[in-house]
């Protein structure tokens, strides 16, 4: 008897141990997509340091224990009770640099709790309180060109005098895209070094960046409005909210600020004659109470991320990708990738 009561309480305390260290310390994460490549490949298992910003405190405490959404043998149940929420804190908080490899929990899954809402992975490339601003793909901050990611991936039309075969393609690295409906005519994602090998064989008739027209508007881009004529190459320029920063509301900026003040700040917002009604106070100005960043995918053309849903609260913040443990596709281990750096 004495012997099961040991082992029971070695596993309690295990379990109560992983527990702890996933819910504050680290954790692993297989990426799904491919909007961090080519830094980050579907089938990467990495390391998430969750202390990199500070120790974010449970928000939804009755949660099943190493679960995140669902219980896992009970098909469409939640793994958590959500009537009791408590309000975000991080012990020891540090600060996000610019270009860290961030996992968050995406903002627009209203379904769950900020906690148990999905994982995502971006580069974060705009702080607090920076001006940004997208002007042909190209990204400045604080009107000062931000260096892309080396491994930053964008879409070419390619025309070819010959079909390409997978095997080609493999040899650069290219591995999204196809033929876009013509013969030997291609829309494929690559980078920059891909680009450079490609345009000078002589099976390339033309090879040129896929561009999009300044000022046409695009109705999934954020803010979502015709007053703001944003899309995937042309974005801003915005101002990234920072905590304790008061704005004047007005018609036109209310669009980019509406979804921080009702939904990642609790308040009540109405528009009326006289002006903007917050909490029942008629007033015209609004002071954030949180910091909020500007994240991207280092494969910019097919990434959903804050040119597509806004600015990412600092109550999302998971932690800091770090290492690639291990990279597997198609049953085939990346061994070159294993324990790489993110950078």
């Amino acid at each position: 008897m004495k012997t099961i009561k040991d082992w029971i309480r070695a596993l309690l305390f295990a379990l109560i141990t992983v527990m702890v260290i996933k819910a504050f310390f680290f954790e692993v994460f297989t990426i799904p997509s491919s909007s961090m490549e080519k830094t980050l490949l579907p089938g990467d298992l990495i390391f998430v340091n969750k202390t990199s910003y500070g120790l974010r405190s449970p928000i939804t405490p009755l949660t099943f224990p190493l679960t995140h959404q669902h219980l896992p043998w009970v098909e469409g149940v939640k793994s958590f009770l959500d009537f009791i929420q408590l309000p975000y804190y991080r012990f020891f908080a540090d600060t996000i640099q610019r270009n860290d490899v961030v996992v968050f929990n995406y903002p627009f899954d209203s379904d769950y709790p900020v906690d148990h809402r999905s994982y995502y992975i971006k580069r974060c490339i705009g702080l607090p309180g920076d001006v940004l601003k997208i002007d042909n793909k190209k990204v400045y901050i604080n009107n000062q060109e931000l260096k892309q990611p080396k491994l930053a991936q964008f879409n070419y039309k390619v025309i070819t005098t010959k079909p390409i075969t997978n095997d080609t393609l493999m040899i650069y690295n290219i591995t999204e895209g196809g033929l876009d409906g013509l013969e030997n005519h291609w829309e494929l994602t690559m980078t920059d070094t891909a680009y450079h090998q490609l345009k000078s064989k002589d099976f390339i008739y033309s090879i040129k960046k896929i561009e999009v027209e300044p000022n046409a508007f695009a109705d999934y881009i954020f803010p979502y409005h015709p007053s703001y004529l944003w899309n995937i190459d042309y974005f801003g320029e915005v101002v990234i909210p920072k905590k304790g920063t008061k704005v004047k509301l007005d018609s036109n900026n209310i669009h980019l600020y509406r979804r921080i003040i009702e939904v990642y700040e609790e308040n009540t917002l109405e528009e009326t004659k006289q002006g903007f009604v917050i909490n029942g106070e008629l007033t015209p100005t609004y002071q954030f109470k949180m910091d909020y960043y500007f994240m991207m995918g280092d494969n910019r053309h097919n990434s959903a991320d804050s040119r597509f849903w806004g600015f990412l609260p600092e109550d999302h913040i998971v932690g800091k990708a770090q290492t690639i443990l291990f990279s597997m596709d198609n049953e085939k281990y990346k061994w070159d990738r294993m324990f790489k750096t993110i950078e």
